[in-house]
């Protein structure tokens, strides 16, 4: 089925994407720093197009660091033993990961820079956020997040097993989300139903353990409250 060689590939990629954040300690940090420039930016409150320019640096810097782990193992695949031109080969892969990284550096002061300074004139203040800003940042927070934790705990697939369960972490952060935003009981119970039978396919299937499918729905609540209750 086409859905089903779909979801295999997406599963290879997003595969791919753990063998790096687990294996290679660069990939770790860059990721890292994305989320707290990130983080960075909503609080600082910077405008949407400054947003935009930060946000494909974070990208391009993580393709950067990604193609030059690929292209390591490549290497090593080719050319098992030492010597002088995949020593070559993989320090050219690893200068453009450096220079993609100095040059997101020199971006990155030159936007946040003005507003940084406003901070340190005026005092630290929060900046406050939509509510479609909120949930978007809530479910990239919880994406990276279980991305990371499924790299640190080296168990299950991307989207098969794995703790903690990234199902059960999106729906549950919905609920939180439409629990806060709406304000409304019976959406709040209507999202929650849904959030619970997606976490329940989950263990039923066989994909998921009860303890990473918790785990994932803790994950996605707090990290939704959290947000929320910091930007609104």
């Amino acid at each position: 089925m086409p859905f089903q060689r779909w979801i295999e590939s997406a599963n290879n990629a997003i595969e791919g994407i753990l063998h790096a954040v687990r294996t290679e300690r660069h990939v770790q940090y860059h990721l890292a720093t994305a989320l707290a420039v990130l983080f960075l930016s909503y609080v600082l409150g910077i405008s949407r197009n400054d947003f935009i320019v930060i946000a494909v640096i974070m990208v391009i810097v993580l393709l950067a660091e990604m193609f030059n782990t690929a292209i390591e193992c490549v290497v090593d695949l080719i050319s098992p033993e030492r010597r002088e031109k995949a020593r070559i080969a993989k320090d050219i892969a690893a200068g453009a990961v450096l220079i993609t990284a100095f040059g997101a550096v020199i971006l990155g002061y030159i936007i946040l820079f003005p507003y940084l300074a406003v901070v340190f004139h005026k005092g630290m203040s929060i900046a406050k956020r939509s509510p479609a800003e909120i949930s978007l940042l809530s479910f990239v927070v919880v994406v990276i997040l279980v991305i990371m934790l499924k790299a640190w705990f080296g168990t299950g697939h991307p989207l098969r097993g794995g703790m903690p369960s990234g199902h059960a972490a999106l729906s549950f952060s919905a609920w939180a989300l439409v629990t806060l935003i709406t304000e409304n009981l019976t959406a709040s119970l209507a999202t929650f139903v849904l959030a619970a039978l997606v976490a329940r396919s989950r263990i039923s299937s066989g994909t998921h353990t009860l303890s990473e499918v918790f785990a994932g729905c803790l994950l996605g609540a707090c990290v939704a409250t959290a947000i929320y209750l910091l930007f609104i």
